[in-house]
């Protein structure tokens, strides 16, 4: 027993003296490893050291060599652009000699708009023609509508204030001159009720149409107490009255207008205030913003501004109690909405010298103003920001007038009692007064229902506003039982009295772009695509020359498949309601990443130049990128036959340069590395041409001014960049 105990002793000692020698064993294995990783960490960071190193000293290279032909660089480009500007000029100036002439051999009858005597001279003979009947006072009118759409066009462009306030002064007398002749013609149409009754109704019903105004008009002459309405079956316009009004001597008039007068009329009255907040990018032929507002003392201009303005505000309160007196009356209760105050905020500028500083690129700073909600007799009045909502297809006047004496006869003689009142107002509601017991008088709400312009498209279910004559101002309130017949286009509601009104949609309902293309379809043609929040368009350019093209032909057939300028497109498709335009307003109703104004305009000149070789794109990298950057898909691209997929690459656009990125559309973060093997420049097209064949180089080499100006006024027009 004593043995075995003795060698029991001796395991248990040989199992401590192992178990601690595996303890060392896996101590020492630890620390090897431990130094192993060490000495690997080491390794690695002296290889990210050096890798670094070597990168800061490519970097170094390149943005040496980048400085060293930067000015050549700039120069170039600079030579480019001012050809480009040159040739513009001297054919804008042509043109307008030529526009000139051929105004004066068309012997219409319309004067110079230019021409302050000729206007004078056009308006007081016009004033003093006692001719009544329909059909050439419309045609008078006609002429009167285009001159007045001239003189908006010279209204944008004229810098002189006193030239302005006479442009404008122009404008209002043309305005009420037309309304003045309507309203004649109106009258002498219902001086011969009598003799034009309906065999069915007992009543006198009547419709006139031409390009620019349609006009039905009904006169009571039964008197039918169980009368509700008609429906005048030309048009489908119709309109419901109450008891009162069908036992009265009344006439109805529904007087649509293709054009807004009154919205003119509006915006004179209620000038928007500016305040510098971001810059207004604007095309060659554009339409430009308005100027700023000083912030702090005041000029001799300035002054002259000031009273010029005030001269312009009694003119307008002038102008719409002439033409709409009747709405005045209606409504004298309204109260004038508050004008907002200058407010200013603080730019920002580059002191770099960079392809912004050298090629001039400028714009306006401007943002809107505040639109406010006031207070008409204890109930809210919504004012119509005419900044967020556009009317859409002209104005519908909805009056209600004595019907003036009838002809009697009588021995063979046709006896007729002479006013010379002219057209008179009857007045409903009437003037409230109040009851014994201090409640009011209530009056029946009347009815109305039109068909929805077959030459707009309403991407949302429209919005009708009515007229404020004492506000001069479109207001929602006051809107009741609004029903739409999608299926025939129709649209009906109620109001408390006679007024005009208008049917509006959000401006910019077609925001943010979901994505854009630029596609060269060949040498001074393009086609550009905008995928809009509820529409995709696409406007191919070739030369001056630009053509809409949409999926969506209601609303749009007389606008789609036909050449028209830049600017007659632009205007011709924000009255027909699909909007892909921006202006100075626009950042304050569409929320979308934020860009250099700078970087953004200097871009878009730069694309213009390429655009008869390469094809430009959305990029998802480009809101991720911040607000000194742009990124855009570019490729080089010849024929009508779209970009494959595969073709795209990234660039990346700076203050100071422009750099083709490693990423792709697909890469799964944001890098601003650039591709291996590839140079910094300090404009887009150098960036752009060293990727490019020398046909696709000559090709741009070679692009027609008009074609350069019309594509970078469509860019400038859009900011797809900003707003996509």
């Amino acid at each position: 027993m004593p043995p075995k105990k003795t060698q029991s002793t001796k395991k248990g000692a040989n199992a401590k003296l192992s178990k601690a020698q595996r303890l060392r064993q896996e101590e020492e294995e630890r620390r090897l490893k431990e130094e192993e990783e060490a000495q690997l960490q080491t390794e690695k960071e002296e290889q990210e050291r050096l890798k670094r190193e070597i990168k800061e000293k490519e970097l170094e290279r390149l943005e040496l060599k980048d400085r060293e032909r930067r000015e050549d660089e700039l120069n170039e480009l600079c030579h480019l652009l001012e050809e480009t500007h040159t040739a513009l000029a001297k054919w804008k100036t042509d043109a307008v000699e030529k526009a000139k002439w051929e105004k004066y051999m068309l012997c219409d009858g319309t004067p110079d708009p230019t021409v302050q005597q000729e206007r004078n001279t056009y308006i007081s003979l016009w004033r003093d023609d006692p001719e009544v009947n329909i059909t050439p006072v419309l045609k008078q009118c006609n002429l009167a509508v285009q001159l007045v759409e001239e003189l908006e066009g010279l209204l944008i462009d004229v810098t002189d204030p006193q030239e302005s306030q006479k442009y404008q002064d122009t404008l209002i007398d043309l305005q009420e001159l037309i309304h003045s002749k309507h309203n004649l013609t109106t009258e002498e149409i219902l001086k011969g009720a009598s003799s034009n009754i309906d065999t069915e109704t007992g009543n006198m019903q009547t419709v006139v149409k031409d390009d620019n105004i349609t006009l039905c008009l009904w006169a009571n002459l039964k008197k039918n107490p169980r009368f509700k309405g008609l429906t005048f079956h030309e048009t489908s316009m119709g309109f419901e009255i109450p008891k009162q009004l069908a036992v009265s001597d009344i006439a109805v008039r529904i007087l649509h207008t293709r054009y807004d007068h009154l919205s003119l009329l509006a915006r004179m009255a209620h000038p928007t205030t500016h305040t510098p907040s971001q810059r207004s990018l604007a095309g060659s032929d554009g339409i430009p913003a308005d100027t700023d507002l000083p912030e702090q003392g005041e000029t001799k201009v300035d002054m002259d501004v000031k009273e010029d303005n005030e001269a312009q505000q009694q003119r307008v309160d002038e102008e719409v109690q002439s033409i709409q007196g009747l709405e005045g009356r209606k409504s004298a209760a309204s109260l004038q909405s508050r004008k907002s105050s200058p407010q200013s905020t603080e730019g920002r500028a580059s002191k770099i010298q960079t392809q912004m500083d050298a090629l001039g690129a400028e714009g306006d700073l401007t943002s809107p103003s505040v639109q406010l909600t006031i207070m008409d007799q204890g109930e809210q009045v919504q004012v119509v920001d005419l900044m967020q909502y556009t009317p859409l297809g002209g104005v519908f006047y909805y009056d209600v007038f004595h019907l003036p004496p009838q002809a009697q006869q009588a021995n063979g003689w046709e006896i007729r009692q002479i006013l010379n009142t002219g057209l008179q107002v009857f007045p409903y509601p009437t003037e409230m007064s109040s009851l014994d017991d201090g409640a009011a008088l209530s009056y029946p709400l009347i009815g109305v229902s039109v068909m929805l312009p077959d030459t707009v498209v309403f991407l949302e279910t429209p919005l009708v506003a009515r007229w404020d004559a004492a506000g001069k101002q479109w207001r929602m309130d006051g809107i009741t039982d609004v029903s739409i017949e999608k299926e025939e286009a129709k649209i009906s509601f109620k109001m408390s009295s006679f007024q005009a009104f208008v049917l509006m949609q959000e401006t910019y309902a077609n925001f943010p772009f979901q994505s854009w293309e630029l596609r060269p379809l060949g040498q001074d043609s393009a086609v550009f695509t905008v995928n809009g929040a509820l529409i995709d368009l696409s406007i191919t350019i070739q030369g001056d020359q630009c053509m809409l093209e949409a999926e969506q032909e209601t609303g749009l057939s007389h606008l789609t498949g036909k050449w028209m300028s830049r600017s007659t497109l632009q205007k011709a498709m924000l009255n027909a309601g699909v909007n892909i335009f921006v202006n100075e307003y626009t950042d304050k109703y569409v929320s979308t990443c934020f860009k250099d104004p700078l970087i953004e305009h200097a871009a878009y000149e730069q694309m213009a130049l390429f655009a008869s070789a390469c094809a430009f794109s959305w990029s998802k990298w480009n809101a991720k990128c911040g607000t000194e950057h742009l990124v855009i898909q570019v490729c080089e691209h010849h024929g009508p036959a779209p970009v494959p997929k595969d073709s795209w690459s990234l660039y990346l656009l700076a203050a100071q340069r422009s750099l083709k990125l490693e990423i792709t559309e697909k890469s799964e973060a944001f890098s601003t590395d650039h591709y291996p093997g590839s140079e910094f420049h300090s404009t887009f097209i150098h960036m752009l041409q060293v990727n490019m064949s020398t046909d696709a180089i000559a090709k741009t080499r070679t692009s027609n001014y008009l074609f350069v100006n019309t594509v970078q006024g469509l860019l400038c027009a859009t900011r797809p960049l900003r707003f996509s």
